[in-house]
């Protein structure tokens, strides 16, 4: 597990939310004209700053990333003696439509970089384009915005990803049993590849029956409620497929779903989720390393912009297979991320 040992200075997760609350807060100042010019001659700007923008500043799996950027911005500033920042320009809830203005305010700023996680690829594709014809390049994470001219993508491969957590609970399952799929926001270009891997995976087994496919607001709330909309609508139901974590990110299921009777299989391991775990509900999480959405993408586009270095257009993202058998030491991972309301009991646990 990559970084396991890194210890964090730059905040909480409660001291990051206060200042999301803001909406994204007040823009940087200019940086002294465009990253390209700064670049062109070879000299490093005094300060360079990236704005993020990715899809709700609500959402602690985004929080999170943003504790891993500004953990590497504080790094290279060090390392390169400029002063790189990150202007947090994350909306409050995910509006596809705000992100594109969100991209815009960032160029107008003079933000040097920009790093975005889109609700929806089509309706931000142009903002990107402009900011790059502006001279302000583009790096995606998490969720894709593949047909525009982005530089690069951080993430996972999303068809993969569905197909992963389907198998898992088809394990679960012996092959046999009919499931639901939780599927969040219906325009994310990553959760729709998703469910395709799901649907992929599951037609490798004549005994898994795909009952329906549920939508919901990205919110644990909304989340775990659809999940009880639809147990009540499918009482049949017996194995949840999610590609999201969000039901989970709540206790509100711990007394709704009976381990004996439903089984779950679920990407993202917040501090929340690890009661499900135990309480063999959901017996393995798929945890995306959403610290490293912006700690990596942070570097790479130091390493692009800055450093002159190629990157990839695809910057693998693996997922951490979390059981009960490292359930202390991902426990303490979420520590090292940032998270400060992981259950002391876990991390108690043997490594």
């Amino acid at each position: 597990m990559s970084r396991l040992t890194r210890s964090l200075r730059f905040g909480s997760l409660a001291t990051i939310a206060a200042l999301a609350a803001a909406c994204g807060g007040g823009a940087r100042p200019a940086a002294g004209g465009s990253t390209a010019a700064s670049a062109s001659n070879g000299a490093l700007p005094k300060t360079f700053t990236i704005a993020m923008i990715a899809k709700s500043s609500t959402n602690p799996v985004f929080l999170a990333g943003r504790i891993g950027a500004e953990a590497a911005a504080a790094e290279q500033s060090k390392k390169l003696g400029i002063k790189i920042s990150i202007d947090w320009l994350t909306p409050p809830t995910e509006d596809a439509q705000v992100q594109a203005q969100r991209v815009a305010q960032a160029v107008d700023a003079g933000d040097n970089a920009i790093l975005m996680s889109t609700s929806d690829a089509n309706t931000v594709t142009d903002a990107i384009n402009t900011a790059v014809a502006r001279g302000v390049p583009v790096m995606m994470f998490d969720s894709d915005a593949p047909n525009s001219k982005r530089f690069s993508f951080y993430g996972g491969d999303d068809v993969a990803i569905g197909e992963q957590v389907m198998a898992e609970l088809a394990k679960q399952m012996n092959g046999k049993g009919n499931v639901a799929i939780l599927a969040g926001n219906q325009n994310a270009p990553n959760l729709q590849k998703r469910v395709q891997g799901v649907k992929e995976e599951a037609a490798k087994y004549p005994g898994i029956r795909i009952l329906n496919t549920f939508y919901h607001k990205e919110t644990p709330q909304d989340a775990a409620a659809e999940v009880m909309r639809a147990m009540n609508a499918y009482p049949n139901i017996q194995g949840w497929v999610m590609i999201g974590g969000w039901a989970l990110w709540t206790k509100a299921l711990l007394t709704t779903l009976d381990p004996a009777k439903v089984k779950v299989a679920s990407v993202d391991a917040l501090p929340a989720s690890l009661a499900y775990i135990t309480k063999g509900i959901a017996p393995v999480l798929l945890a995306q390393p959403t610290y490293d959405w912006g700690y990596v993408s942070v570097n790479t586009i130091v390493d692009h912009v800055l450093l002159h270095k190629a990157v990839p257009a695809h910057v693998q993202m693996d997922l951490i297979r979390v059981t009960r058998d490292n359930l202390g030491t991902y426990a303490r991972q979420l520590v090292a991320w940032g998270f400060t309301d992981v259950d002391s009991t876990y991390l108690k646990l043997p490594k």
